[in-house]
C-alpha cells in the first residue's frame, strides 16, 4: 500500500521577550526540520516517586517506541503549576543523566538532522572525554505531587 502521507517541514521558533531600561533585548530563533512524516504528542500524567519511561527509542519500530534514527525532535514540557519532574535520560551503554524541568517549561533535545538521537548523547564520569552514545530511553519523576508532562515527538 502507498502512504498518502506528504512529508512536511516541521518549524520551530524559540522567542524571548524582555524590555529593561526601555530597550528590548529579547531574541528569537527559528529552524526548520525537513521531511517530517510522524509527529505525536501525549499527555503523560507523571506520578510523584516513580520513575515513568516516557519515551523510548530503539533500531526498529515496536509499541510505543519510536525509531532512533528518525526522532528529529522533542520537547518535553511540564504543564504542572507547582511541581518539578526530574527526567532522566539514558544511553545505549545504560549511561544516565538528569535534569530537573520545573513548572511551566521545556526541555528540548536537539536530535541530528541526518541521523536522528544516534551517537547524540554521553552521560560519562568526565565531561572532558566524550564518547556520543545512542538515546534510547528517557524516564520522568515528580517530586512532591503529580505533574502533567507534554510530550513532542516528530520524525522522518
Amino acid at each position: 500500500m502507498a502512504t498518502t502521507i506528504v512529508a512536511s517541514p516541521l518549524t520551530i521558533k524559540i522567542s524571548e521577550q524582555i524590555k529593561l531600561g526601555g530597550v528590548e533585548l529579547g531574541g528569537e530563533v527559528t529552524k526548520r526540520i525537513q521531511s517530517i512524516t510522524e509527529f505525536s504528542r501525549r499527555l503523560i500524567n507523571c506520578p510523584a516517586d516513580t520513575d515513568v519511561v516516557i519515551l523510548a527509542m530503539s533500531t526498529a519500530v515496536a509499541a510505543g517506541q519510536y525509531v532512533e534514527s528518525t526522532v528529529k525532535y522533542i520537547r518535553i514540557t511540564n504543564l504542572d503549576a507547582a511541581n518539578h519532574a526530574v527526567l532522566t535520560f539514558k544511553s545505549e551503554n545504560n549511561n544516565e543523566c538528569a535534569h530537573e524541568l520545573d513548572f511551566g517549561y521545556s526541555f528540548i533535545y536537539a536530535a541530528d538532522d541526518a541521523g536522528g538521537v544516534v551517537n547524540t548523547h554521553d552521560a560519562s564520569a568526565s565531561a572532558l572525554t566524550v564518547s556520543l552514545d545512542d538515546l534510547v530511553e528517557i524516564r520522568a519523576k515528580a517530586n512532591t505531587g503529580a505533574v502533567d508532562l507534554e510530550v513532542i515527538v516528530a520524525g522522518t
